[in-house]
């Protein structure tokens, strides 16, 4: 193949190699050639392209199976009743939070193997699905090239059985990249550039509960991600859904979230400018806090507000209570293999994740005057100011 990547024969490959042409949405062929051009201009090597066009194949095929199981198999049929989802900026406690809802006997959570190799339905599979070792197989590869990752998010020794955000749904909607399904190809993590449409996004996430939920016996869902600013889109989506919204000092998420995805990346793309991934992350958590602030769903009566410091204060009180807050019982066996969780997976099992607020100082900022900008938000939500470096 040339060095760039050719959108149109691309899709001709996938349709040819699956005899299928439904992608479940007119509009993806064209948001899949923007984002072919965004591609081509990330200056890679040949092997770069080579490594993206495969990455392209494998999800553009995997869209066409998965929409076409939907005419296969009834998965359509699936009800999805009363969702758990955690949310909150990133750094703030929402994975372990997720975590330790996910071994809930009676829950259901997003595995990686599943939302990586979706079709068939996994119900349908057996216990030796192949899947399962193919995704352990990519997450070995992630962890040898991201070895840092590790540090901050332990969760990846989880393998193929970890648990995937909730926007990695839409990997192959071409609307994120996601770093676990673009691991190969050596580009910085995008995070703008492409086409968003959130109540389209919700519609491809109820789906794959669906296709997971498919033959197999019934329990709630538990899920995780960074629903902040499509609040509207998620409760129109799951009107009986409930949300539990972890919040932490912003300072203390800005320099957390820059150290976390230096470390991604360092091992993707090779060393970041960790000043200029400063910059960016603290302007991302400036507008998620100023969305917090102003978006009138934040008071709906389903979200219920909870202090990162209260979290890990008391972990396994928090899931209890939130469990009351959307009229379940956390049940005492659940409660036993939520403390046993905590015992076995120590957050620091792979090494200490370090950073420090010093680098919001490198870069020209005050910290006292960080502080006094995001006093509102703490005054609201009663977020104290975490004295650490």
């Amino acid at each position: 193949m040339s060095e760039k990547l050719d959108a149109a024969a691309l899709l001709a490959r996938a349709e040819a190699e699956t005899g299928l042409r439904d992608y479940g949405d007119p509009t993806l062929p064209d948001r899949f050639a923007m984002a072919v051009d965004l591609i081509n201009g990330q200056g890679m090597t040949p092997d770069g392209y080579r490594h993206a066009a495969e990455v392209c194949h494998w999800l553009l095929t995997s869209r066409l199976e998965f929409f076409a199981d939907r005419d296969r198999y009834p998965v359509a049929d699936e009800v999805i009743e009363a969702p758990m989802f955690v949310t909150g900026e990133p750094r703030s406690g929402t994975t372990l939070m997720h975590a330790l809802m996910s071994v809930d006997p009676d829950a259901r959570a997003l595995r990686f193997w599943e939302v990586m190799y979706p079709s068939p339905p996994p119900g349908l599979a057996g216990t030796e699905d192949p899947r399962r070792a193919r995704a352990d197989r990519d997450w070995r590869e992630i962890n040898a090239k991201a070895p840092k990752w590790l540090h901050s998010h332990p969760y990846n020794d989880m393998l193929g059985d970890g648990l995937p955000e909730d926007e990695r749904t839409w990997a192959f909607d071409f609307r994120v990249m996601t770093p676990t399904a673009w691991w190969r190809v050596p580009m910085q993590t995008v995070v703008g550039g492409l086409p968003t449409d959130a109540a389209a996004q919700y519609r491809i996430h109820r789906a794959m509960l669906q296709q997971f939920q498919h033959a197999r016996p019934r329990k709630h869902w538990v899920l995780k991600g960074f629903h902040g600013f499509r609040l509207a889109e998620l409760f129109d989506a799951y009107p009986d859904a409930t949300l539990l919204w972890l919040h932490r000092d912003p300072v203390q998420v800005a320099a957390s979230r820059t150290m976390m995805m230096a470390d991604i990346l360092d091992g993707l793309v090779g060393p970041v400018d960790l000043h200029a991934a400063a910059r960016m992350h603290l302007d991302l958590t400036r507008a998620s806090i100023a969305n917090t602030m102003t978006n009138p769903m934040v008071d709906d009566p389903r979200i219920r507000h909870v202090r990162y410091t209260d979290f890990l204060a008391d972990p396994v009180g928090t899931v209890g209570d939130y469990y009351a807050f959307a009229g379940r019982t956390l049940t005492e066996a659940a409660q036993a293999r939520m403390r046993d969780y905590l015992a076995t997976n120590k957050g620091d099992r792979h090494g200490k994740f370090r950073y420090s607020t010093t680098l919001l100082t490198e870069i020209g900022e005050d910290l006292a005057a960080l502080h006094e900008e995001f006093r509102p938000f703490r005054e609201r939500f009663g977020v104290e100011i975490e004295n650490r470096g």
